[in-house]
């Protein structure tokens, strides 16, 4: 699918891999809605690349259901192409060093990171499925984020890894029961990033962290991700994969 003149909707888009994939997009001519917790911010990016922006809590369906109608209403057509980024990485573990469970935290990981990304994913198909077909046949596109943590999870990333394993292991069936109508779904599962949260740790420990990256030996590039996005997006043989972007690094145990 050509992005140039499509409309697109980013989650997550305020900050980070969701930032990037959202400024790119637009430099590739797409019009695209930014849907984000953070409304300030969620704004400030889209007044940057000539976007429209919308305060949302993806864990909540009736919120994710009316921002896609306003989506909708805004660029006057339903987003072809729409990348869940939203997402949160608390971590802790199972039984902490005080014998306390963190069962609420693992609640709050799943809902926000896989069930919020569901709630968009299928509101967002329910549109497009009234779009009319490209010339290929394509309805549009799903690009949902994992991370190399669905296979490399550490101690501490039980609800993360849970979270993103369950949007690894949801695209395959996804893109097969969406094929009918055009839809493909695919996922990215990006490794180590220079987003925001590795920009408050001290120098030495973000040293630590790239000394296991094969190579390139640093952070990936937001941009990157970015790029990827597009990528996948133009080329309509993909579907129904996940692609790891992480320079070949396995995460240790911790």
């Amino acid at each position: 699918m050509e992005i140039s003149g499509k409309k697109a909707l980013v989650t997550g888009g305020a900050r980070g891999l969701g930032a990037a994939a959202a400024r790119h997009l637009a430099e590739q001519g797409a019009q695209v809605t930014i849907l984000d917790f953070d409304a300030e911010k969620a704004a400030q990016i889209a007044g940057e690349i000539g976007g429209f922006s919308l305060q949302c809590d993806v864990r909540n369906e009736e919120q994710v259901k009316e921002s896609l109608a306003a989506a909708t209403k805004h660029f006057s057509e339903s987003p072809r192409i729409i990348i869940n980024c939203a997402g949160i990485a608390s971590g802790a573990r199972v039984v902490t060093r005080d014998g306390d469970v963190s069962t609420a935290l693992f609640r709050k990981v799943i809902e926000v990171n896989l069930l919020g990304s569901y709630h968009v994913m299928s509101y967002g198909a329910a549109a497009m499925m009234d779009l009319p077909a490209l010339d290929n046949g394509e309805r549009g596109i799903i690009l949902n984020t994992s991370s190399a943590a669905y296979e490399d999870g550490q101690i501490g990333q039980a609800a993360y890894a849970a979270s993103k394993g369950g949007i690894a292991s949801m695209c395959l069936p996804v893109a097969r029961e969406f094929a009918r109508s055009g839809i493909r779904v695919m996922a990215i599962a990006p490794g180590l990033f220079h987003t925001p949260m590795m920009e408050g740790l001290p120098q030495e420990t973000v040293a630590g962290i790239t000394a296991n990256i094969p190579f390139p030996n640093r952070l990936g590039a937001p941009s990157e991700f970015g790029k990827l996005a597009a990528d996948i997006i133009q080329n309509a043989y993909l579907n129904g994969s996940v692609i790891r972007l992480d320079g070949a690094v396995r995460l240790p145990p911790k």
